[in-house]
């Protein structure tokens, strides 16, 4: 039988009830899963002989979900900054991924991702990249819960012809990791306006035989609904309902350019809606209308995109983002609060996956994903109210300690899984391989 943790915080946040906040209560785990939340004391007396945990000034959390990002990405930050998005990947990052993206790249940098955002708190991620098993190795290597969104374009890449053989990399790759706990795929054609209605068909059709979710980009820009106008006659999430693909299967990534009609055909389908406040403001994207989608009822989480559009893949950094704009945007100081916020970093991440019966809240019988974040500095204290530091004055930094399963990936802000010189080395080795395929282009 598996040995039993009883962990002490300051501030334990369950995240269900919404806005919550237990203080002198311990959470208690054994193997994998949660198997009480009780007063401190009444802990000590009932697991006498558990390892008992006590951190002090910590607040205790679910691990937070990363409902959008290209992890393997972290290889091309800076790469090309201040640009506009179509030119940014047409002219700088697809050609660079033709050069350079393997099942090493992707590996590595998928890693390198990871490390950065365990250290930050996070401990699921759904991503959407190439060299799908590469993904899922650097999950099992990093102990990290990972959804693989298995990308899916009409054009060739160094990884795949056609759509059918990016399809076909899809169905071997989940094969090969069938009954890994950690790892789930799902079909991620890339957007719109890189997917035939032809292939948006068979995604559909593979989805709902194999049960897997759909992950695609969806009105990120401006310029995607002006192009769809033109070729289609109709709005992006139009021709997708014609061709039945919104569902709560859907995670939409960005949504910056939606109506009042679109948000109400959002919610009437159960789509969720990856938000990504910094790769928006970066890319010039547009303000994403995050209070009016919630107000609707539909689902949001939260994403960092990629590090080459973000550059910090730092979920709780975007998260206070997330809750200054939409009050800017819609104008309201009390739209988007510290509770909900929070809640949109884990519980809408899982309800987004399909996972919210196992992760996303701290409840007894869900697997162990938790988090703690030490708000002893001076920037957060004094501490009023503890979700509102967390939200509006903590940062990744201040996250101590991580688990996952209940298997410890964090422990005083050291990694237990990875280690930060190979991968730093790793990092200089490709930034070196990089620089020159750019330089040969350019000369």
């Amino acid at each position: 039988m598996a040995a039993i943790h009883c962990l002490h915080p300051r501030w334990l946040i369950p995240i269900e009830p919404r806005g919550l906040v237990l203080e002198q209560h311990a959470l208690v785990l054994q193997g994998s899963q949660i198997i009480d939340l009780l007063p401190s004391e009444a802990a000590r007396q009932r697991y006498q002989d558990a390892a008992h945990q006590v951190l002090g000034d910590h607040a205790l959390l679910p691990g937070l979900i990363n409902l959008h990002a290209h992890s393997a990405m972290s290889l091309l930050r800076g790469l090309a900054d201040d640009l506009a998005l179509m030119d940014w990947l047409n002219n700088h990052i697809w050609p660079a991924e033709a050069r350079h993206v393997s099942d090493e790249f992707v590996y590595d940098g998928t890693l390198h991702a990871m490390a950065e955002m365990l250290r930050g708190g996070t401990t699921t991620v759904n991503d959407m990249y190439f060299h799908h098993e590469a993904v899922a190795r650097a999950g099992l290597t990093a102990g990290m819960r990972v959804v693989v969104g298995c990308s899916i374009l009409e054009f060739p890449t160094a990884y795949g012809l056609h759509a059918d053989d990016y399809l076909g990399k899809a169905l071997t790759a989940r094969d090969a990791f069938h009954g890994e706990s950690l790892v789930g795929f799902s079909l991620a054609p890339h957007a719109p306006y890189t997917v035939t209605d032809a292939t948006f068909g068979k995604v559909l059709t593979m989805a709902e035989q194999l049960d897997m979710g759909i992950h695609c980009h969806i009105h990120e820009t401006r310029d995607e609904i002006e192009g769809s106008l033109k070729e289609y006659g109709m709005r992006p999430l139009a021709r997708l309902q014609a061709l039945g693909l919104l569902g709560p299967n859907l995670v939409a990534a960005h949504v910056v350019h939606a109506n009042d009609a679109e948000i109400a055909l959002l919610a009437k389908y159960g789509v969720h809606v990856a938000h990504n406040p910094a790769s928006n403001l970066k890319l010039a994207s547009g303000f994403a209308r995050i209070h009016a989608m919630q107000q609707a009822g539909i689902n949001v989480g939260i994403g960092t995109d990629g590090a080459a559009s973000n550059n910090r893949l730092d979920l709780l950094g975007d998260t206070r983002m997330a809750a200054l704009l939409a009050k800017a945007e819609s104008a309201n100081p009390t739209a988007l609060d510290a509770a909900t916020a929070l809640e949109m970093a884990t519980l809408a991440g899982a309800r987004a996956l399909g996972l919210a019966d196992r992760i996303g809240s701290l409840v007894v019988g869900k697997q162990a994903d938790v988090i703690a974040i030490d708000l002893a500095a001076l920037e957060t204290q004094p501490v009023f109210d503890p979700l509102s530091t967390l939200i509006y004055a903590a940062q990744r930094e201040q996250v101590s300690h991580a688990w996952v399963a209940g298997k410890q990936l964090l422990k005083e802000r050291e990694l237990t899984t990875l280690k930060l010189d190979q991968m730093q080395a790793k990092a200089r080795w490709w930034q070196s391989r990089i620089a020159v395929g750019r330089s040969d282009t350019t000369s």
